[in-house]
């Protein structure tokens, strides 16, 4: 999948008004049990996408940072916060890259993967490279917050498809189907197929892929253990009255320490 391509329509992919309002109380609750009393809490939203996670943080008085392997998705980051009137600094950088990207601004109180982007790092070497990454980012007693899909019951249940995604404005038209294929070495294939049409004509489709690392709630943890993190704690979703169930939670949100 290019997502340098996917940029332009991420924004209508994503549904940011629901979003935001379903997963900002629980991101203010963890990072404002944070204390840092010389400056404003800081925060690098890693895999930040077009940046409306930090954007939205930033309205709340933390001072904000993101980071994208795209450059057109870090481009619609600025794009954005420009237009929302926020200070936000956004770099290209990918994972295992943030520490040096960012070395001027180092270190951060807290970190946050979200919207499934760690699988993204395939194997169990690369996802421990990437975490030991976030824990140079961070202040000891530094906060990391992972919000993955759920793929002990993915596997389990072999869920190939996701919720359709759509959106409208104007006289255009936009559907997203997503779906996984289960490959043989144990990885996942990421299909998007994005459906567009404009004024009630004919539909142009692209489709897209990408492989995942499935990370098991038990990998994980282990993960954390050995890359320097702590106090962890796991919900089912990005709310704190979803507690982890590993045969029916869709998501593993994870909070860690950096010990």
């Amino acid at each position: 999948m290019s997502y340098d391509d996917f940029s332009n329509d991420y924004d209508r992919f994503v549904n940011w008004d629901k979003r935001l309002s379903a997963e900002m109380p629980f991101l203010l609750a963890a990072l404002n049990r944070l204390v840092n009393p010389d400056q404003s809490i800081k925060v690098l939203d890693a895999a930040c996408g077009t940046g409306w996670h930090a954007i939205a943080l930033a309205q709340q008085g933390f001072a904000v940072y993101g980071a994208d392997l795209s450059y057109p998705m870090i481009a619609r980051a600025q794009a954005n916060a420009l237009a929302s009137g926020v200070q936000a600094t956004f770099l290209p950088a990918g994972f295992g890259e943030l520490s040096g990207a960012f070395s001027v601004h180092l270190p951060f109180d807290a970190l946050l993967c979200l919207g499934n982007s760690l699988p993204h790092a395939i194997g169990s070497q690369s996802l421990r490279h990437a975490l030991r990454d976030f824990a140079d980012c961070l202040l000891p007693g530094g906060l990391l917050v992972v919000q993955n899909r759920n793929f002990d019951a993915v596997l389990a249940q072999r869920q190939r498809w996701m919720e359709p995604q759509s959106h409208q404005e104007a006289d255009g038209e936009w559907l997203f189907l997503r779906f996984y294929d289960f490959l043989p070495d144990g990885l996942i294939r990421f299909n998007i197929i994005n459906l567009q049409r404009k004024n009630e004509g004919d539909w142009l489709q692209q489709v897209s892929e990408v492989q995942l690392y499935p990370i098991t709630h038990k990998e994980f943890l282990a993960a954390l253990t050995e890359t320097g993190f702590g106090e962890i704690a796991t919900y089912g979703a990005l709310s704190l009255d979803s507690p982890f169930d590993l045969q029916a939670s869709g998501n593993l949100v994870i909070l860690a320490h950096k010990q």
